[in-house]
């Protein structure tokens, strides 16, 4: 079974909740458990301590304990919910007060009559104090303090005789609290903290649960976007509802679907296109040269319709050979082969190409006399193929006794190459479209009968893989303008100075380094100067 990443992401963060929740819970029940036993153990040695000091007033150990003293010590035992009693030191106990042993354990509680004299010893030296059931007094888990008892007397006497007197103990006060008393605060904390944390995991559960599946969920839109991709359906888009990272994804994705759709409609179209334009000439081929075969066609007819043949034939051989280029621009596999050349002179020689197409339109050329020499650095012979598609276009959309201009400029960074030709023109809303595959205006479709909507595509494409670019402009009626041009390389800059009276220009580099010797040829100007020259 596939496990989706909503499932996986839930569990996992639910997993570290309930993991936080056991070690937060581990920790405030210990440190609360220290807290309440320290808390118990100094009231009851408070307690202690204070029935030590109302008993010491007493003389217990002639007279007994009074009434009064006992009902003291009921009330201090039912105060605190802990056993009060009191031993002399012998370990026996004189009287005592039982309420938390009784509260606990019932009437089948039977109050100790006898203590270790260990315990006491220790209890009257100082302090004693027993945990659990290391108690030392009951068989049961109990806290346990034990503080000395003074009698009245000795504590008077003590007072008289001041810093070197010290006083007997005659007994201990003992105060006792069953554990599990402590335990039923520990487990009723407990209970607190565990309804707490529950109702908190619910509630991260919850809103975890939410936040996940709104994480998820465009994941899951992506995924069957993309199965719908691979079915050839294109039109599906993801809902970008943030702007975070998963928006941005989205955003990006949709994108990618919107290039995918157009990529799609462009092959479909290319193909169509593609089809279109070869089926064409090759059907006429195919009916002029069945009609020879046949007889159809007279045999003073057949030279006349074989000329149409070899048209068509070179039409297909360009429609296959700029394909082919194209295919190879696309795909990175030409290569392009700079060298210096005269950009004026390739648009001289393509123009006397056409010279039997301008002088059958009588279109009046403008400019070529007054170019002059340009050197572009590119591939020759792709700028050659792109300035004829650009004269071609110029010779077939001109008017009968229209013009034609050329101009080539020289600018700091390029060099630049503009055309102009009168005649209908194109319009404003479809020059934009003009360079794309297969693009014809509505207008070129009844002049261009020929025409296959690459040669512009493949103008810009050539351009741009020279680093410059084209445009065009358009007045309906009047002219259509194209220019483009070609960065010219980068080079290093250079500097000027005179040996003698000659003025020199080399790079920096160059220069920098001709200085160096300078002091070495010093005087020898006239030597040098023939080979400046």
């Amino acid at each position: 079974m596939q496990k989706s990443l909503f499932g996986k992401y839930l569990r996992v963060t639910m997993v570290i909740v309930l993991a936080s929740f056991i070690v937060l819970g581990s920790v405030m029940m210990f440190v609360f458990s220290q807290y309440t036993k320290s808390d118990k153990r100094k009231l009851l040695m408070q307690n202690a301590s204070s029935m030590a000091s109302i008993t010491s007033v007493v003389d217990i150990t002639n007279n007994g304990a009074p009434e009064l003293l006992k009902v003291f010590v009921r009330t201090f035992s039912l105060n605190i919910d802990a056993d009060i009693f009191v031993t002399d030191l012998e370990g026996n106990v004189l009287f005592g007060a039982y309420a938390n042993s009784t509260s606990n354990i019932g009437a089948n509680f039977t109050p100790q009559t006898k203590i270790s004299a260990d315990i006491v010893k220790c209890a009257s030296e100082g302090s004693y104090t027993g945990d659990g059931r290391k108690n030392g007094i009951y068989d049961t888990p109990y806290y346990v303090v034990g503080v000395p008892l003074y009698s009245v007397a000795e504590t008077s006497s003590s007072e008289a005789g001041g810093e070197n007197s010290t006083r007997a103990p005659i007994g201990a006060v003992f105060a006792a609290m069953n554990a599990a008393s402590l335990t039923e605060y520990q487990f009723a904390a407990l209970q607190m903290f565990l309804i707490a944390a529950a109702a908190a995991f619910i509630l991260a559960f919850v809103v975890v649960g939410l936040f996940s599946y709104r994480l998820v969920k465009p994941l899951r839109q992506m995924s069957a976007a993309a199965k719908s991709f691979g079915d050839g359906d294109f039109s599906i888009r993801v809902p970008v509802t943030s702007n975070d990272e998963i928006g941005q994804l989205a955003t990006a994705f949709n994108n990618m679907a919107d290039s995918l759709s157009g990529s799609e409609s462009m092959n479909r179209s290319f193909v169509a296109n593609v089809s279109h334009e070869l089926k064409t000439p090759m059907t006429t081929i195919a009916g002029f040269i069945d009609g020879i075969l046949d007889g159809t066609i007279p045999p003073e007819r057949q030279s006349h319709y074989l000329h149409i043949v070899s048209d068509e034939v070179k039409r297909l051989s360009r429609l296959v050979r700029t394909m082919l280029n194209l295919s190879r621009i696309d795909n990175g596999e030409l290569k392009l082969r700079p060298n210096d050349f005269d950009i004026s002179e390739t648009v001289l020689s393509t123009v006397l190409t056409f010279e039997k197409s301008i002088d059958e339109k009588k279109i009046d050329i403008r400019g070529l006399d007054t170019l002059q020499p340009m050197q572009v650095h590119g591939d020759e012979d792709l700028l050659h193929q792109v300035v004829y598609n650009l004269v071609e276009n110029a010779v077939k959309f001109t008017n009968t006794e229209g013009y034609i201009s050329f101009n080539v400029s020289d600018s700091i960074d390029r060099i630049v190459v503009t055309i102009e030709n009168s005649g209908s023109g194109i319009q404003s809303d479809e020059l934009p479209l003009v360079f794309e595959k297969f693009y014809k205006t509505d207008k070129s479709r009844s002049q261009d009968k020929n025409g296959m909507g690459l040669g512009l595509y493949l103008v810009r494409t050539i351009i741009k893989l020279h680093g410059g670019d084209i445009s065009v402009s358009s007045v309906v009626n009047e002219y259509t303008r194209f220019s483009f041009y070609i960065p010219k390389p980068q080079e290093p800059p250079k500097l000027k100075y005179n040996t003698g009276s000659i003025p020199v220009t080399v790079p920096v580099e160059d220069a920098v380094i001709s200085e160096r010797p300078k002091k070495e040829h010093h005087g020898h100007k006239d030597n040098k100067e023939p080979d400046q020259k």
